[in-house]
Parts: C-alpha cells; structure tokens; sequence
C-alpha cells in the first residue's frame, strides 16, 4: 500500500519514469529543433516568446491536479477507479479551465510585449495557436494523469514518486507538438 515508502522504494518506483522523461525530453528537443517547427517559429512573431510560458503552465496547472489526486487516493476520498464522482470531477473541469485560461493569457501578454517593443503580431493568430494548443494538452494532459495515478496506485506506487516526470514529460513533448499542430491550424483557417 502507498504511502509507507523508503528512500530505496522511492528510488525504485521514479527511476524509471525519470528515464523515460529523459528520452521523452530529447524526443521533444528534436521536435524543436525540426525544420518544420523552426518554419513555423518564424512564420508567427512571438511563438518563441510564448513556448517556454506554455511548457512551464503545463507543468504547473497538471501538476496541481496530479497532487489533488494523489492526495484524494491517500486520503480515500478518492477511489482508484475510471468513474467520475463530483470530487473528481470537479478537479479535472477546474484544470482544464486554468489551462485555458492561462493559454489565452500566455498569448495576450505576449502580444502586448510585442507591441511595447514594436514588433509585429496578431492577437488572433496567437490566441487561436494557444487554444488550439491548451485544449489538446488539457484533454491529453487530463487523461493520461488520471491512467497513470489511478493504475500505478492499483499497483502499489505511490502516485507522488512519479507524477512530477510524467506531468513535466508530457508537457514538454506534446505541448511542443499541439504549438506546432496549433499553427498549421490557425494557418489554415487564417
């Protein structure tokens, strides 16, 4: 049962995580550095302003959940199973709206440092980029935290070991990825 870890048990359980963050990590380097997403940086004034903002809230807001979660499974106000009760449910419809909202933020204030320093940008253009982005990291992000939590407490881990890589992982690999889905969209509708 989680929650009587050893260091060595604590070892054990995010050492592999942290591996596959590790490779993950790289993965999501290369996709920065891939042609197509340097194309599409330099199509839209301000995507590399606002990249590291997005990653970093990613990261910050599913984290929050991640914890709430774990929290709620130690305190067995939460059961580790796929069914929504109102606790749950609430947490995840609270995440996604602070992730919405910071995305959309993310990108207003990136185009008002713009402005202040007389770069070109379009507001549309980086919040359509940011919606598109935030909603496919919020549903991806949601989804794969509550599998992971609520499968690894089945199986004995405790979900506060692992859950700090596998939200910044995920965050950076496929928050890089919606950026660039984002911009082919909103290149495609503008």
């Amino acid at each position: 049962m989680p929650g009587h870890d050893t260091a060595r048990d604590v070892y054990r359980q995010a050492l592999p995580v942290i591996l596959v963050s590790l490779v993950a990590g790289l993965f999501s380097g290369t996709i920065l550095g891939s042609e197509t997403m340097r194309a599409g940086i330099s199509e839209v004034p301000g995507l590399l302003l606002l990249l590291p903002a997005f990653l970093a809230t990613r990261g910050g807001v599913y984290g929050s959940l991640g914890a709430r979660l774990s929290t709620g499974l130690h305190q067995g106000l939460i059961e580790p199973r796929f069914r929504l009760d109102r606790r749950l449910t609430n947490a995840i419809i609270a995440s996604f709206i602070n992730g919405m909202t910071v995305s959309v933020f993310i990108a207003v204030i990136t185009f008002l440092w713009l402005r202040l320093f007389g770069n070109a940008g379009n507001l549309l253009e980086l919040v359509g980029i940011m919606v598109v982005a935030g909603f496919l990291s919020a549903v991806l992000m949601i989804s794969a935290l509550i599998a992971v939590i609520f499968v690894g407490y089945r199986r004995g881990l405790d979900p506060d070991n692992v859950i700090g890589p596998v939200v910044t992982t995920l965050g950076d690999v496929f928050g890089i990825f919606f950026l660039l889905v984002g911009i082919y969209v909103v290149g495609a509708v503008v």
